[in-house]
C-alpha cells in the first residue's frame, strides 16, 4: 500500500466511520423517533453503519470487519458481553451462542465443501481434464471458441471458485491471445469472456458465489427454504441466456479477423490411481446428492460435509490441503451473518417492521431500488460484503411488506444476482481484474461490455424471478 493511500485510509476515512458510529452508538435514543426502540437495538444499528462504511471504504480487509462485527456484537450486545453494557435493563440480548455459531453456520459448511471439492478438482487434473474434454467439442472456428470459453468458464463458476477458475482458463488463453493478430479485436472479446462468464456463471449455483449463499441462509432463517436443486433449476437456465447474450455482444463489440483458433490445452499428467477414481466419484456424487435434495431429503448443506469425511478419512485432503481453503470469505460470509442475528435477536427487525409503513410501499419500486443499490455498491465493494450489508436489511423489509414466500425469495434472490451481474470496472471482480492483468483489456473496454450486460442482466432478472420463473412456479 502506498503512503498516500495509507495516509487518506487511516488519517481521514477510518476517524469518518468511528466518529458516525460513534454518534449513533452515543446518540439518545429518543433522537432516532422510534418509540419501541432499545439501547442494545441503538447499538445494533450503529454496526450495520460501522460495517457498510468499512466494508465501503475497505480500511482494512473485508474480512476482518466480519471478525470485528461478531467480537463487538459478543461484547456489547450478547447475554455474555461487558457486564455494564450488557444488562438486560437495556434492551433484548443476543444469546451469544447464536453470534459464535455464524462461523459454522450450515452455509459456511456447504461452502466449505464447495471450497474442498474446488481444491481435489484442482489437485487431482479433474478442472483440466473436464476443460480439455469440454473445449475440444467447439472446434477451431472462433465464434465457437467464444461460446466455447464463456460455457466452460460458467459452468466451472457454478462449482470453483469464480477467481480459480479466471485464473486457470486464462492460463489456457494467454498461449492462444500471443498468437493472434495485433489488430484482431477478437482478441478481447475472449479475454473478456473469462470475467463475463465467471461472473455469471457462479448465479447458477447456491454455491457458486457468496451472495447466493447468504440469499439462501436468510431466507431459510424467514422460513423460506430454497433447497440447491430449487435454486439452480431456475438459475441455471438464466445464466445460459445470459452467456449467449454475451456471446453476441462481445462477438458485435470485438469481431474476429482471424479465420482460426487453435487451443493447446495440457493432458492432465496427474498418474490415475485409486485417490483420482475416488475424487471423481465424490466429486460427481456430491453434485448429483446436492441436485436431487426434494427426493432424497438429505439437506444439500449435510451433503456438503460428504466431500469433507470422505476424503479426509482417505487421506486424499490432507492437513496441507485445509491452508489452501478460502477461509477470508468464509469469515467475510460470517460476519454478514452476525449481523442478521443481531437483527433478529435483539428485536430490531420488529421494531422497524411497526415503526416503518412497508406495508404501503410499491413492491416493485422497492425491488428495483434495491437492486440498483446492489449492483452499485458490488461495483466498488465486494459483492460478498454488498450481499452481507443488504439482505439482512431486506429481509426484514419483505416481512414488513407482507410479501410471503413467493415475494421474498423473488426479491432477496434478484439481489443476489445484481450483486453477481456487476463488473464495470478492474476493481469490481477478481476475474474482472486477472482479465486487467492481461494487459489486452482497457477499462472502457470492460466498462462498456459491462454496462450492456448489466442492464440486460438486471431487467431479465428481475422479469426472470418475478413473472417468468418465480420460485413457488
Amino acid at each position: 500500500m502506498s503512503n498516500s493511500k495509507f495516509n487518506v485510509k487511516y488519517c481521514v476515512l477510518l476517524p469518518i466511520v468511528l466518529i458516525a458510529t460513534i454518534l449513533l452508538w452515543a446518540l439518545p435514543v429518543s433522537t432516532f423517533g422510534i418509540a419501541e426502540l432499545t439501547v442494545v437495538q441503538q447499538r445494533v444499528i450503529a454496526l450495520f453503519v460501522f460495517a457498510a462504511l468499512m466494508w465501503i471504504f475497505e480500511i482494512i480487509p473485508n474480512w476482518t470487519t466480519s471478525l470485528l462485527v461478531i467480537v463487538i456484537s459478543l461484547l456489547t450486545v450478547s447475554n455474555k458481553g461487558i457486564g455494564f453494557f450488557c444488562d438486560p435493563q437495556y434492551g433484548t440480548l443476543v444469546d451469544y451462542k447464536s453470534l459464535m455459531a455464524s462461523f459454522a453456520d450450515p452455509v459456511v459448511m456447504l461452502f466449505l465443501g464447495g471450497f474442498v471439492l474446488a481444491i481435489v478438482a484442482e489437485k487431482y487434473g479433474l478442472d483440466v481434464t473436464m476443460a480439455r474434454a469440454l473445449l475440444s467439442l467447439f472446434g477451431t472456428k472462433p465464434k465457437m471458441v467464444l461460446l466455447g470459453f464463456l460455457l466452460v468458464i460458467a459452468v466451472f463458476s457454478m462449482f470453483m471458485s469464480n477467481t480459480a477458475t479466471a485464473a486457470m482458463m486464462l492460463a489456457f488463453l494467454v498461449p492462444v491471445l500471443a498468437k493472434l493478430p495485433s489488430d484482431d479485436k477478437g482478441k478481447i472479446g475472449l479475454a473478456l469472456a473469462i470475467p463475463v462468464a465467471a461472473n455469471i456463471g457462479g448465479i447458477g449455483t447456491p454455491i457458486g458465489t457468496p451472495p447466493n449463499a447468504t440469499a439462501v441462509k436468510f431466507l431459510s432463517e424467514a422460513g423460506y427454504d430454497v433447497t440447491f436443486g430449487e435454486w439452480s433449476i431456475r438459475m441455471i437456465p438464466y445464466v445460459l441466456i445470459m452467456i449467449f447474450v454475451a456471446w453476441a455482444v462481445l462477438q458485435i463489440l470485438f469481431p474476429f479477423k482471424s479465420a482460426e483458433i487453435k487451443l493447446a490445452i495440457p493432458e492432465n499428467t496427474h498418474k490415475k490411481d485409486w485417490r483420482t477414481t475416488v475424487v471423481w466419484v465424490t466429486f460427481l456424487g456430491t453434485i448429483l446428492l446436492w441436485a436431487t435434495e426434494q427426493w432424497t431429503k438429505i439437506n444439500s448443506n449435510v451433503v456438503a460435509l460428504i466431500p469433507l469425511g470422505v476424503l479426509t478419512a482417505t487421506g486424499i485432503f490432507g492437513k496441507e490441503d485445509i491452508k489452501e481453503i478460502n477461509w477470508s470469505v468464509l469469515w467475510l460470509v460470517a460476519g454478514g451473518f452476525a449481523l442478521g442475528t443481531c437483527l433478529q435477536g435483539t428485536g430490531l427487525a420488529k421494531v422497524l417492521i411497526n415503526a416503518i409503513p412497508f406495508n404501503t410501499m410499491s413492491v416493485v419500486l422497492v425491488t428495483i431500488i434495491a437492486g440498483l443499490v446492489c449492483y452499485f455498491l458490488s461495483n466498488f465493494i465486494s459483492n460478498s460484503a454488498t450481499a452481507a450489508l443488504l439482505i439482512p436489511i431486506l429481509i426484514v423489509v419483505a416481512e414488513g411488506m407482507n410479501l410471503g414466500a413467493t415475494g421474498s425469495r423473488a426479491m432477496i434472490s434478484y439481489i443476489a444476482v445484481c450483486a453477481s451481474i456487476a463488473m464495470l470496472f478492474p476493481i469490481s471482480t477478481p476475474p474482472n481484474a486477472i482479465a486487467s492483468s492481461t494487459g489486452m483489456v482497457e477499462t472502457k473496454d470492460m466498462t462498456k461490455v459491462g454496462i450492456i450486460i448489466g442492464a440486460i442482466g438486471f431487467v431479465l432478472g428481475y422479469f426472470w424471478l418475478t413473472k417468468i420463473f418465480p420460485f413457488g412456479a
